[in-house]
């Protein structure tokens, strides 16, 4: 069957060397202004391009019946493949494989060069969160990378800081860092090679420097303004970023990776390391203390399933939104998906109310497990669901959404609506066919903003995240896991891997996530030409981004229905960065996948 027309332009592919790519959101229009500028900002798009005028939209749906030709080629290969959240990083894990090591190896190796490459997104100050499969006996497990909170922190503790609710950023938005134990845990279980070895790319790019990008001068630029003054020094010099080409070093985190290299967990939770951590937070007013670095353990969960368009959907338990993927997924089985067509008003429209529902629900529930109740049984309920998903009203946007179940009078933000979500994906599969979907963050960008000189170490903001909303089960408490939007997925068929898949971007992931499913599975899309198509982000109440490749004449229609829009100019960061490997299930060969969206990376051998 032939795949069915795309809803966008063909001219925009263009637009990547032509537009900044990480222009921020302002690039935008409100129902009030486009009716005024949309005509004069396609006209001039069309006209400087060679390529054939696309055919006319039409005039229910508003989809064109062109295809964007595919913006990056396809990376092909039989024995392994890696995708990764820069060059450098993907470079570093298919030199592990191609060396005989497993997918675990070649995620630390590029773990450990991310933390480096991209500091502002991710780092040892950060978390993680990972899916497993081993290809010798077909197991999935799933490691929960994520710290808690500090022995102090209380409500009380926050609330005798005149505070109502927990700042974004500083010293009290700081948890305890699980990334660099999950390295060491994932080592232990599916580890080949030394695990020393396996972080010696990122201590040389620390230690020696690597090149500055003109991506990465401009998030410096734009996320780097609430730095600390060890931060600002680091990462905008003299006021501004790095020069492009210039080598940026960050000695004292080279020495860091160095002793967690050849010491293990034990240099990063108990030893030097922590004691200038805890030392550094308590002093500027944190909960943290080195007992609670000490205290910190990973744990092995089992992932939640979900069954889709003829696949099962692997995905984190809470305290992630994991739980949420899978509502939205079993939502979307009460609409007929492939009949609405690809990007049309009526397909989008359908997609941002189901998205509402199961945030309502997500946003209501999901916290630490050991903790407070989640009660998954009844979220993931078939027939709660299927009620759920009749719902949406698909004449009119819903501005407000209430829980299915429970006091919706309690929050319905979870401690963080529409953040940015600033993170890495990563993902590798070995020629034993293993693979790994792994995912690591520092919440905000640059986190807490706060970089502490000694050990070179930037610290997340992931305990922003706790409410101090009484009765919440993601109130605040002592050695509590806080919600996340971390949600790495992996998909099997018939019990053998079909893909891995995963974004950065917060609230959007879940979003992005099922738009490229859908994009593969049902619209037939290959998988980079699936990363690539055109998306929307819902945010909180009427408010939706959208992408300028979806036509004029979708973006009127939904307008109609009440949904303000936000049109993003250009490939922007504002709806994350996916990257994908693909099983052929005849074949076997491996596709591997990169969006233009970021500077990620795909190779495969």
């Amino acid at each position: 069957m032939p795949p069915p027309p795309l809803a966008f332009f063909t001219p925009h592919h263009q637009r990547e060397v032509h537009e900044d790519p990480t222009a921020p959101d302002p690039i935008m229009t409100s129902r009030g202004q486009r009716s005024i500028l949309a005509p004069f900002i396609l006209v001039p798009v069309i006209a400087l391009t060679s390529c054939a005028a696309p055919d006319p939209p039409d005039p229910e749906s508003g989809t064109s019946t062109s295809y964007a030709p595919q913006n990056r080629p396809d990376v092909r290969g039989i024995n392994g493949a890696v995708s990764a959240g820069h060059p450098l990083a993907a470079q570093a894990g298919l030199a592990v494989l191609q060396d005989g090591g497993t997918a675990t190896d070649a995620i630390i190796a590029m773990a450990g060069v991310l933390a480096v490459v991209r500091p502002h997104m991710n780092g040892v100050g950060g978390d993680a969160f990972a899916i497993f499969l081993d290809g010798a006996t077909g197991d999935v497990t799933a490691l929960n990378g994520s710290g808690r909170s500090g022995a102090l922190a209380t409500p009380e503790f926050f609330r005798s800081k005149d505070l109502s609710e927990i700042p974004g950023s500083g010293a009290l938005s700081v948890s305890v860092p699980g990334a660099v134990a999950a390295w060491l845990d994932a080592h232990e279980r599916f580890g080949s090679q030394p695990f020393s070895q396996l972080l010696e790319p990122a201590i040389g790019y620390a230690t020696d420097g690597f090149p500055v990008s003109k991506r990465l001068a401009q998030d410096f630029e734009s996320q780097g303004r609430g730095l600390n003054e060890p931060g600002k020094r680091l990462y905008l010099p003299g006021g501004a970023a790095p020069p492009v080409g210039t080598l940026l070093k960050n000695e004292a985190l080279g020495t860091t990776l160095q002793r967690i290299a050849s010491e293990g967990s034990k240099a990063f939770y108990e030893g030097e390391i922590a004691r200038r951590l805890a030392t550094f937070i308590e002093e500027l007013g944190g909960h943290l203390r080195v007992e609670d670095f000490a205290a910190h353990k990973s744990t092995w969960v089992s992932p939640l399933r979900g069954n889709y368009l003829d696949h099962t959907f692997l995905v984190m338990p809470p305290n992630t939104q994991g739980v949420a993927q899978l509502t939205y997924m079993e939502m979307a089985k009460g609409h007929s998906i492939e009949s609405l067509g690809h990007n049309t008003a009526p397909y989008l429209h359908t997609m941002i109310e189901l998205k509402k529902l199961a945030f309502a629900d997500r946003d209501r529930w999901v916290a630490d497990p050991d903790k407070a109740h989640v009660p998954l049984d009844r979220m993931l309920d078939p027939g709660y669901l299927r009620t759920r998903s009749e719902l949406v009203e698909p004449t009119r946007a819903a501005e407000q959404v209430e829980p299915g179940f429970g006091d919706s009078s309690l929050g319905t933000d979870n401690g963080a609506a529409d953040d940015s979500g600033d993170t890495v994906y990563l993902t590798a599969v070995d020629q034993f066919g293993n693979a790994v979907s792994w995912i690591q963050s520092n919440f905000a960008g640059f986190g807490s903003g706060l970089l502490n000189a000694e050990t070179g170490v930037l610290l997340h903001n992931r305990g922003s995240l706790y409410t101090l909303e009484d009765g919440h089960p993601n109130q605040v408490a002592p050695n509590k896991r806080p919600y996340h939007t971390l949600t790495p997925m992996m998909a099997l068929n018939n019990g053998k891997l079909a893909f891995t898949v995963g974004t950065p971007g917060g609230d959007s992931q879940t979003q992005s996530l099922l738009q490229i499913v859908h994009n593969l599975l049902v619209f037939g899309m290959s998988p980079q030409e699936a990363i690539e198509a055109p998306r929307f982000r819902s945010s909180g109440g009427l408010s939706v981004s959208l992408e300028d490749r979806v036509p004029f004449s979708v973006q009127e229609l939904l307008s109609g229905l009440g949904h303000d829009l936000q049109i993003i100019q250009g490939w922007t960061a504002t709806f994350g960065g996916a990257q994908m490997i693909y099983v052929d299930p005849e074949t076997g060969t491996l596709t591997a996948a990169a969006d233009p969206r970021r500077e990620a990376y795909a190779l495969a051998y």
